[in-house]
């Protein structure tokens, strides 16, 4: 249509108030409705940073012995990289030259787990979240497309690193090269 003009509406603008919080795993915003709520803030640069570097004993849930699987393959990228694998799979019992667990519960706490590296559907990363704070894991690490917010906030809450939606793979060649 010749002529014709179109309307743009364009949604105003309010500045957000940043209240800085220092050393902490969680901030403060404001939403449009003036209410303040916390948000769970994972997943930082910082924070895949020290899983990766202060870490070395990894419990991988869903570690299957299929090399071809990615839970295989990271787990051995994983072990390659100096990192010791606790496998956790209740339907077997080796993987990776490494005794499988059923769950998290069952490795002995003198193994001394750090983190949780969680290979289930989102809808089940969050009982392993769980596993994970009960076990006193320093971390958990959700891989790709596996996002519980809620399940991640309860690991903040309880005083853990998170790292979630994220690859090993990626973030590891990532580090090395900053």
């Amino acid at each position: 249509m010749a002529g014709a003009t179109a309307v743009i509406e364009i949604e105003r603008y309010e500045a957000q108030t940043v209240i800085p919080v220092e050393m902490s795993s969680r901030t403060t915003a404001r939403h449009r409705d003036g209410i303040l709520t916390r948000m769970a803030v994972h997943s930082s640069p910082e924070t895949i940073r020290e899983v990766l570097t202060a870490t070395h004993t990894w419990a991988v849930v869903g570690c299957s012995p299929d090399p071809r699987r990615d839970s295989h393959r990271i787990a051995h990228l994983l072990q390659s990289r100096g990192f010791r694998v606790i496998p956790v799979n209740p339907n077997v019992d080796e993987a990776l030259g490494e005794r499988c667990y059923s769950t998290l519960s069952e490795i002995p706490k003198s193994e001394g787990v750090e983190v949780v590296d969680i290979f289930r559907r989102a809808d089940r990363a969050g009982v392993h979240v769980d596993e994970a704070i009960a076990a006193g894991a320093r971390a958990v690490w959700t891989q790709l497309g596996v996002i519980d917010e809620a399940a991640g906030q309860r690991a903040l809450d309880a005083g853990l690193l998170v790292v979630m939606n994220r690859y090993p793979a990626i973030e590891l060649p990532r580090l090395a090269a900053a």
